[in-house]
């Protein structure tokens, strides 16, 4: 058997703050802008930015007059979706007994999984206000959103949150734990959000991008949705297994044996292979929206 954990001399992995990284992006007089802030805002701002160039491809599901309106309708269920599924999903009791807290989006707790849930709600009404393909427009929509993932992952590490469970590997990172003694150094952590920020952001984003531009999934509807959660849903599940689960969610991990993120993953895995297999079927004439050129 290898040497315990705790035994182990933790003074040569890196300390967080060593790295010379903090929350706040920008400090103007009371105003904090924060990295997580601007991870919201990037990932939007360049989603929007690349749904313009998919729109521009034969076939696109919708025209270029109407990328404003999605955007608008996409953020919103983004920023509400992620936040009620925080709260539901993962600290309700708390949320509870101090029912203002959920209006501090500055201080973090967002679900992806009830953004996902909220975006798709706002996909749905925008389509269904504009008589657009709903399923078509998700294909486009989840091209999109590695962009938002990189970007928030990059910012949880900064914000020294939602770590990996301890390790030994030469890469581990100590973050600034609370302790009953103040904030303290805690052990070597698997710098679990940068695991994800490559996975969810760049890998996935690899994925849908040679899909959309090297094959004709785009024209099956679903598929490229489909391809999303399925993927998505596989990347969170097994880094879950390296994850420490949220503190208050950590007894039900024990008697579950597996985490809340886990668990929330399943049914994207299912959805997805299930729209992916079944895309084929949905394979129909793409027919031109003024603005946009027809492809057979």
């Amino acid at each position: 058997m290898g040497k315990p954990l705790q035994a182990v001399d933790n003074s040569h992995f890196v300390a967080f703050p060593d790295l010379g990284l903090s929350p706040v992006a920008l400090h103007i007089w009371r105003f904090d802008l924060r990295w997580y802030s601007l991870a919201y805002l990037a990932g939007i701002f360049i989603g929007y930015w690349y749904v313009l160039k998919l729109l521009k491809q034969p076939g696109a599901p919708m025209a270029r007059r109407h990328a404003d309106d999605l955007v608008f309708y996409a953020a919103l269920g983004i920023i509400l979706g992620g936040r009620l599924g925080y709260v539901l999903f993962y600290n309700l009791g708390e949320y509870l007994r101090h029912p203002i807290e959920i209006v501090k989006l500055w201080d973090g707790g967002m679900s992806f999984h009830g953004g996902v849930i909220g975006t798709s709600l706002g996909i749905f009404y925008f389509a269904w206000k504009q008589k657009l393909n709903w399923l078509r427009i998700h294909d486009y929509v989840a091209c999109c959103v590695p962009f938002g993932l990189f970007f928030g992952r990059l910012a949880n590490f900064i914000n020294q949150e939602l770590w990996g469970a301890a390790t030994t590997v030469p890469w581990a990172v100590r973050f600034v734990e609370a302790t009953p003694f103040g904030p303290m150094l805690g052990p070597p952590r698997h710098p679990s959000q940068l695991y994800e920020a490559f996975l969810e952001g760049v890998v996935l984003f690899c994925i849908l991008a040679w899909m959309f531009w090297k094959t004709k999934a785009r024209y099956e509807p679903g598929k490229l949705v489909g391809t999303f959660l399925f993927f998505y849903g596989c990347f969170r599940f097994g880094v879950e297994f390296i994850r420490e689960p949220d503190s208050q969610l950590r007894q039900f991990a024990e008697a579950t044996h597996l985490h809340m993120g886990q668990w929330l993953s399943l049914p994207m895995i299912l959805g997805g292979l299930y729209l992916i297999l079944t895309s084929a079927k949905r394979r129909v004439r793409v027919e031109p929206i003024a603005g946009t050129e027809s492809v057979a």
